[in-house]
This record gives C-alpha cells, structure tokens and sequence, in this order.
C-alpha cells in the first residue's frame, strides 16, 4: 500500500468560500507529506513504502438542462455544464488560483442550484511538482539515490497532461466523469514549471493582460516605461518584476494597496540571473492581478507555440501580439501598422493539434480597443488614420528566408491570399489563443519592404527603431486600458466555445 496522507472523502459544498478552502486543506495536506517525505529521502531514510499523495478534486451533478441564470451570469459564454451529467476536474496551486476558482465555483452554483463536492482525487501529485519556489533539494542526491526516486514517488506522467480536452478530442469513457476544465491539474503544474524555466519569473506574477513582442528593443521601452511607473506615487501598478524576480516597488506605496501579491512583495528577494532566459518576462504587476506581462518570445512560430502552451493555463483576460513584419503591399510605409483580421498559417508547429481547416476569427472587442488605441496614441482620425494602419489578413511562416524559395511560389501564395503583412509569430499566437480560449490580437508595424527592394539596413533599422517602438508600446498598454475599462467578461465570448465546452473559463 502506498504510504499517503489521509483521504479526503468528498464532502458537499453550497458555499464557494468553504469549498476552496476544502481544497487549500487538502492540497497543503498533500505537499506537506510529499515535501516531509522527500527531506527523509535525501537525508538517506528509508521510507514505509511508495510515497504518494493526490490532488483534490472538485465534482458537480446536475440532472436537467434547465439553468438558473441570474442577471449577471445569463451573459457569460462559461460558468455552466452543457447538460445533465457528471462533471469534475482534478485542482492544484489553490494559493496561485484563488480568486479563479472560487468565481468558478460561484458561477456553478448559481448556475444549477447543486452542491459541489470537494475530495481527493485519484491522481498523483508528481513529487517534482511540490517542491516550494527555488527548492531544489532533490540536486545533492547521488545517482543511486536519484534512481531510486522512481520507485518511491510519483514522477511527472505525460499521458495524464495531454490537450486532448483543449483539442477538442477527447473522449469520455463510459463510468468516466465529463470535464469541467481544459486543464488538469499536472498539466497546470507542468506548465507553471516551464514558465519559471523559459521566462525567469515565478508564476504568481504574471498579470491577466499578456504583450508578446519579437524584438528586444519593445522590452527596453517596456522597462524604461515600468521604473517611469514605479517612481509615480500616483500610478496604478504597485511593482516592476523582472527576471530572476527582482522586484520594484512602487513609490510610496501604502499597507493594503497589494492586494493579493502583498505576501509576495514583502518575502521576495529576487536576484538578476547571470544572463537572460530563453524568453524573458516582464511584469507590471496591479494588486488585482489586472496589470501587464510582456514577454520576449524572440523569432520564430516554435517560441510562439511554446510560450503560450504555458500561460494559457493561467486564464489570462487576453494576449496581443506587438512586433515588426514585413509590408507585402507597395502602398504601406516603413512604420505603418497592420491590425491583423485573418491569418494564413504556414507556420506548421499547430496542424496536428488545429487543422488547418478551422478558421481563426478576428475578435471584435480586440479589434476596436487596438484601433481605438492607435487613433488615441497617435491623434490620428478618419482617413489619416487608414493611411497609418491596415487592417488586413497576415501570413505568418516557419522559413525566415521564404525570399529566397524557387519560383516564388511563397510570393503567389501570399498574394493569392490578400495578404497585407507577413511575420513569423503572429498566427501563431493567435491560432493558440483560438485553442486555449484566451482572446487574442495582433498589431504589427512594417519594419521592411522585402519585394519591394526595402529591407533591413542598419541607417534604416535604426531611424525606425527610435521613430515607432515606443508609439507602438503605448498603443498596445493602451489597449489593454481600454479592454480592462470595458469589463474583462465581454472578452470571453462565444466565439471561442465549442457545442459542449467545459464550464470553467
């Protein structure tokens, strides 16, 4: 018999309250045994048997397809099962989400007037995932000891963190509970550990709002513009977070006005890393978690794709993609921008998990605030704005030097497709968010003129530099304004729901 913690029957809840509280129990209970187990272990103990302990669960029945909608759940696109049925998720970082899944929770009781039940699961928190932030204990075992770790505790297991769920191809066996999440919870946990790797931050502090960029030069700006923010007594983000989780605060900031990150500035102590991760993140961090990440995914569809497999499973608001691309029209101008309406996917790194087939909509609340946010940062109206922005479809490709094909038939394709602009990352991204349910936009400013003899030479490169990205940062921060002043609810439309979707969002 496996040596575990006590288990957790499922107990029935009407408050949302207490039942994430049940789940804080039984999490804190799991990852005190497994971390208590795991210092015997280095220490050289030997332990009573196969160290295991499981992750809680939360489970709703309901017997109708009738809803109790209320006036402030009856407009939300999530918050509800697709009919009668039995529904559960296994949950982890209860710390971490909070405030996510007691709105979960209170949308589900209002919803179907039920109980949920809260337990323990059946699924094994893999001992990797328990260690605390910056522990690595498990680095002074020897090799013999390290082997050994696999027959006393659970390790990560990749068949119970596929995305079949978020695919849409997942299958529900017959006795087997239906899904309540897009996410399990080791697959939560997975990714929440390659978020520290891949962008040097630690989890808590990604914002709901989300910048991608591909040019450093966006990240400078970002950070000027965030100690600019923390000498402002008067500003509304609380610290500056950047790799390694060094932490600015804000001038005179006051007891209370933390919020949820209150424990985490006052314990944090963060270190700048001796050189920079794959894909550094950076934090404008606001005491509702409503402030800005902006995250350096560097060239390519590949990063793309990796970043985003990851922060998806934070529920971000919305993520936007500010970059450079090549203009593919003879009217634009170095520095116009281009709002992305479509995208041709040629990047190759999502077919097998979104077929080609499927359409990835451009998403009208998106839309407006960019534009909006571009006429409001450049005083643009009217036709002078059209003569600065495009709104159009962009191609976005796995082959840097498409240029240099035979034939040109990336050239044919291209213009076949109406394409305005072509990048490496942007349907990338967007193709994700479609995946992943998280709304999504681009904007995008021509940064060369490849089949037009216009490309990227340094006296050039330069001038744009210094002309467009700072106007072009503000005009996404601006954006993220406008979509926060306009109620983050409306952002998660129908648009991205399937026929029978999970009720959490």
């Amino acid at each position: 018999m496996p040596y575990m913690p006590a288990f957790v029957a499922p107990t029935r809840f009407t408050d949302p309250a207490a039942a994430l509280a049940q789940v804080q129990r039984i999490y804190d209970g799991g990852l005190a045994h497994l971390r208590d187990s795991m210092q015997r272990f280095v220490a050289g103990e030997s332990l009573p048997g196969r160290v295991r302990a499981c992750y809680p669960f939360v489970r709703v029945h309901t017997h109708t397809n009738t809803r109790h909608a209320t006036p402030a759940t009856a407009g939300l696109s999530y918050g509800f099962v697709a009919g009668p049925g039995r529904y559960e998720t296994t949950l982890t970082r209860p710390d971490l989400f909070a405030r996510y899944y007691e709105d979960q929770f209170r949308l589900l009781l209002a919803n179907h007037n039920t109980e949920l039940e809260i337990g323990t699961s059946t699924q094994p928190i893999p001992v990797h995932f328990s260690f605390a932030e910056n522990d690595h204990i498990e680095g002074t075992l020897n090799p013999e000891r390290r082997a050994l770790m696999r027959d006393v505790f659970d390790l990560p297991d990749l068949g119970a963190m596929d995305d079949g769920i978020a695919n849409g191809t997942h299958v529900t066996h017959p006795g087997e509970a239906e899904p309540l999440a897009l996410f399990t919870a080791s697959r939560v946990d997975y990714s929440l550990h390659r978020l520290r790797h891949y962008t040097g931050t630690a989890p808590h502090w990604f914002q709901n709002f989300v910048l991608f960029t591909n040019y450093q030069f966006y990240i400078d700006e970002f950070v000027r513009l965030g100690h600019e923010a923390m000498a402002d007594e008067a500003s509304e983000y609380i610290a500056f977070v950047e790799p390694g989780n060094v932490v600015t605060h804000r001038r005179g900031l006051k007891p209370g006005q933390a919020g949820a990150f209150a424990d985490a500035l006052n314990a944090m102590q963060g270190t700048p890393p001796g050189r920079l991760p794959q894909m550094p993140a950076y934090h404008l961090v606001r005491g509702d978690y409503g402030g800005i990440t902006m995250v350096n995914i560097g060239v390519g569809p590949a990063n793309a794709k990796t970043i985003t497999d990851h922060v998806a499973v934070l529920r971000p608001h919305a993520w936007i993609m500010l970059g450079h691309c090549a203009g593919l029209r003879n009217t634009q101008q170095l520095g116009d921008y281009v709002l992305a309406h479509a995208y041709v996917r040629e990047d190759h790194v999502l077919d097998e998990e979104l077929p080609l087939w499927v359409p990835i909509p451009a998403l009208s609340e998106i839309q407006l605030a960019l534009e909006q946010a571009v006429a409001d940062v450049t005083g643009c109206r009217g036709a002078e704005l059209k003569s600065i922005m495009r709104t159009g479809t962009v191609a976005s490709t796995d082959n840097r030097n498409w240029e240099l094909l035979p034939g040109n038939e990336p050239q044919r394709r291209f213009s076949q497709s109406r394409a305005v602009a072509l990048d490496m990352e942007s349907a990338t991204i967007a193709a994700n968010g479609f995946r992943f349910r998280v709304p999504y936009g681009t904007l995008l400013c021509v940064s060369d003129k490849p089949l037009h003899g216009e490309i990227k030479l340094p006296g050039m490169a330069n001038h744009f530099y210094r002309e467009r990205v700072e106007q072009h940062l503000r005009i996404g921060m601006r954006a993220i304004d406008i979509l926060r002043a306009e109620g983050t609810t409306r952002l998660h439309s129908r648009k991205l729901r399937s026929f029978a979707e999970v009720a959490f969002q």
